[in-house]
Order: C-alpha cells, then structure tokens, then sequence
C-alpha cells in the first residue's frame, strides 16, 4: 500500500512527531510505501518523490511576511498545488493527515478530492472545535469551552492564540470558514487516540458524524522497554514543567512528603519553583536511554495534569516500563490508568488527595509491585503490532467508500 502522511513537521519536534515516525516507519517495515508531505526545514529527514515541501512559514520577519499571515494560514494556494504534484507523482493509495492548519491548511482538502483518494485523520487535538486546539485560557490558567457550538467569537474576545489580537482574528476566521464550508467533510474517518476527546467534540457540536469518529488508543513500541526489578527509592515526574500540567499542585505535595525522594525530569517556566524545593531532585530535560532508565527505575510516576490531556504517551511509556502512575482523573488519563488496579487517580488540583495517594503508594510495597505487574499485562494491549492491525483495517473502511470511483491516477 502506498501511503502519504501529512503534517507540517517533518523532524522530531513533539508528540505528534514522535507518533508518526514510530508508526510509519513500523509501516514501511512491513513493506508499505510511505511518503511524507510537510514545510521544508533544514532538520526534516523524511520527504517524497516529487521533492516538494511547504515554504518554511515566517511571520516574524518583513512587513510583507506581517501582512501576508491572515492570507496564508487561513487558505494555501502553494500547499494546494504542491500536494497535487505529490499525488500525481505518488499515486497514493490512502493519505492520512496529522497537523496541518494553520501552515499547510484545510486547502489540500479541495486538492485532494479531486483525485477521490481515502483520507483518514489522527486527531491530535480538538482543533476542529477549538481554534487554539487546546481547549485552555492561559491567562486565566483554566479549562475553557467558550467556543463550544461554533462560537469562535470567544477566541478573539479573550485573545487565545498567543494573546495576540491578529492570530486570534485569523484562527476564529479560520474556523468559521471551513465549518462552514463543511471541507472537513472530505475526510473519510477521524482517529480520536482518546474516548474523551471524541465525546468532548460531540458535546461541543462538531460537525462531523460521530460514526466517523474511530476511537484508536496510543501504541507504545513495548519490544524495546526493558523492565527491572531494581527499583530505586524516588517518585518520578518526567514532562513539561508548567501550570497547566499541575505542576504547582504536585510541588506543593511534594513539600508535605519531605521524606519522600522526588526526581523532576523535564523544562519549563517553573524550573526555578521546582529547584527550590529540599527534596525535589531536579535532573532536567532528559531523553533516550537516560529516560527510559529514569522511568523503568522509579518507584512509580505521578502524570498531576489540570487541563484536557488526549492520550499522554507518558502514563504509556511508565506502564510500559512496569512504573505505575499516580494520575488526575481529568481528559483521557482515568482511560489509561484503572484505578486500585495498575495505578491510580485523584482530583486534578486537590493537593490533599494526591499527598495521600503518594503516602499510600509509596508505604505498600506489595501493592506497588502488584501494580507493576499489571502494567506490564496492560503495555501489551498498547502495542504498535496491534494499533497497526486496527489502522490498517480503519484504512480499508476508507478505501470501500471509494471503490470504483477513482478518476485521475488510474
């Protein structure tokens, strides 16, 4: 099979990322033919035949670049021909979007339903109801739904993207627009890597039929986690430090355990909060085998989020590893850990009941290891053997609606 995976970036720049090449290249590896559509950057190390890429987007520079933004994350011109000249050369079989508004835009969608190809979307976020596609206000530091059943208004009243006036115009025009127009229609079925999200889109009147909405939990690649018996004494958190991870909850749990061990692994605005914290042990940002180390080590992880989380690879990747995790009870999180079973969950923000979750773990030893265990069993129900399996059948879904229809690539 021939597939062409969109998405602006094209190098390992975040979750997003780290999920498409981990897939894709599982792909290829089974003998599909994959080719990549994205902005060109000097760090992209994927691409395909026809050499074309998106011009690298900068709004940063001249008055020229300034003015043009509101015209080019709205409706690419450029995007929408290069990506015709990728078909034409590809001939894809299937094309599966990832993250595209804004720097390649819904104006591929026009382009590709000319040539009556499948189309499936991971859904990496609720950008189709949310034009910051975080269902988050910064400055208040809350969850926000404002801009439930098309009332787009609300991100520019309240500023939402960058508290900028301009993007926040742009995006809510953006979502005006192609709702509308109903474009998104042109997608043959969305993957939502969480229950929640699907829901909290339904809730929020998306315009898009709920059985197009295939719920498709994350993968890890299990076969490379190494699991140890050889737990140290020290709870883990590995991840962005700022408020709206619950940081500022977990610090102040932390202060309460002082004869607990905690290790912080990550960077972000708070580091200096954590720092200053006697018995936070704060490691920075780490990455490859060092992390995996850190993790398989630790006694268990605490994942506090306060805000909409999807389906954090984190809590997979410490189950992965036979780590439990203490997690809030908030997004996609309580469908990742089962409560008294593999981990378990607390109010998001309650600073007393995620104190004596952490007492509670940390003094049963027994329980602790039972925990592990069942993470372990759990890791394997989140294989990428088995997400590729189900993918690949999402894809065939696809392909029937178009049986006998292609028109131009013969």
């Amino acid at each position: 099979m021939r597939i062409l995976v969109v998405n602006k970036f094209l190098y390992n720049k975040g979750g997003s990322e780290t999920y498409i090449f981990q897939l894709f290249n599982y792909l290829s590896k089974l003998g599909h033919e994959i080719e990549y559509f994205g902005m060109e950057n000097a760090n992209n190390h994927v691409g395909n035949s026809a050499c074309e890429s998106m011009s690298s987007m900068d709004f940063s520079g001249t008055l020229f670049n300034k003015l043009s933004y509101p015209f080019k994350v709205v409706y690419s011109v450029e995007a929408r021909k290069k990506i015709g000249r990728v078909i034409e050369k590809f001939k894809p079989d299937i094309i599966h979007l990832n993250n595209y508004n804004y720097q390649i835009t819904p104006s591929i969608l026009y382009e590709i339903k000319k040539y009556d190809i499948p189309v499936v979307q991971t859904l990496h976020d609720p950008q189709l109801v949310c034009p910051y596609h975080r269902l988050y206000n910064y400055t208040k530091g809350e969850n926000c739904e404002k801009c439930s059943h098309g009332k787009f208004i609300n991100c520019i009243f309240q500023k939402c993207i960058d508290n900028s006036l301009l993007k926040s115009v742009v995006g809510a025009a953006e979502s005006y627009i192609y709702n509308k127009l109903g474009v998104y229609g042109n997608v043959d079925y969305f993957i939502s890597p969480s229950r929640f999200l699907k829901n909290k889109m339904l809730s929020m009147n998306v315009k898009i039929p709920k059985d197009k909405i295939i719920i498709l939990h994350n993968f890890t690649n299990n076969k490379t986690a190494e699991h140890t018996d050889n737990k140290k004494a020290y709870v883990l958190y590995f991840g962005r430090l700022s408020g709206e991870k619950g940081i500022h909850t977990l610090i102040k749990s932390c202060i309460k355990l002082p004869d607990i061990r905690f290790i912080f692994a990550g960077e972000g605005e708070l580091e200096e909060e954590v720092q200053s914290v006697k018995n936070i042990e704060f490691i920075g940002f780490k990455k490859g085998d060092e992390l995996k180390r850190i993790i398989a080590e630790a006694l268990f992880s605490i994942y506090p989020s306060e805000w909409y989380e999807n389906c954090p690879m984190s809590v997979l990747e410490s189950q992965m590893y036979g780590t439990p995790v203490i997690g809030s009870n908030i997004g996609g999180i309580p469908e990742l850990i089962s409560d008294k079973m593999d981990g378990l969950l607390f109010e998001p923000g309650n600073v007393e009941d995620l104190t004596e979750k952490v007492k509670y773990l940390y003094e049963k030893p027994e329980i602790l290891q039972r925990f592990s265990l069942a993470c372990l069993e759990k890791a394997r129900g989140f294989s990428i053997e088995k997400y590729t399996d189900e993918l690949l059948d999402i894809y065939a879904m696809a392909g029937q609606k178009h049986r006998g229809r292609g028109k131009l690539l013969g």
